[in-house]
């Protein structure tokens, strides 16, 4: 596996802002600060992204991120949402290889993070919708 910044972080190679930590988990503040608190938790145990977690890794990660978000929630009164976020490869805007996830505390419509989507639900019929369900699910009962 690629040695990545975030192996550098957890070695104390690279300094780093930490808000939590235990056997399992590393949680941090992000440099870029999209907005005040941005945190990431990552695992201790290396993974690239979410395709390579076990069960295991998966439950030490993402038990922790609600203790972390109420932290936050404490910390920041003004705050008045949080947007969990996870990108996974470069497709989705992944740009470090040590899988991540981000906190990113909202204060306002104003506080300089914005997420969108597009409404695709027009190029879809009630059919297809059937056939994208069906797919997937074949694949989580294996």
């Amino acid at each position: 596996m690629e040695d990545t910044v975030f192996n550098k972080i957890l070695r104390k190679e690279i300094p780093s802002f930490c808000v939590y930590e235990d056997d399992k988990v590393y949680a941090f503040l992000d440099i870029t600060q999209a907005t005040k608190g941005h945190t990431l938790v990552i695992p201790k145990k290396q993974v690239t992204n979410i395709f390579e977690y076990d069960a295991q890794t998966a439950a030490d990660l993402f038990s922790r991120i609600p203790k972390i978000s109420r932290a936050m929630e404490k910390a920041f009164p003004d705050m008045e949402g949080l947007n969990i976020v996870n990108n996974n490869r470069e497709l989705a805007y992944q740009s470090v290889f040590y899988s991540h996830v981000h906190l990113i505390p909202r204060y306002s419509k104003k506080d300089g993070f914005k997420m969108s989507f597009t409404d695709n639900s027009a190029r879809y019929t009630p059919e297809d919708m059937e056939q994208i369900a069906h797919a997937i699910h074949k694949e989580v009962e294996k």
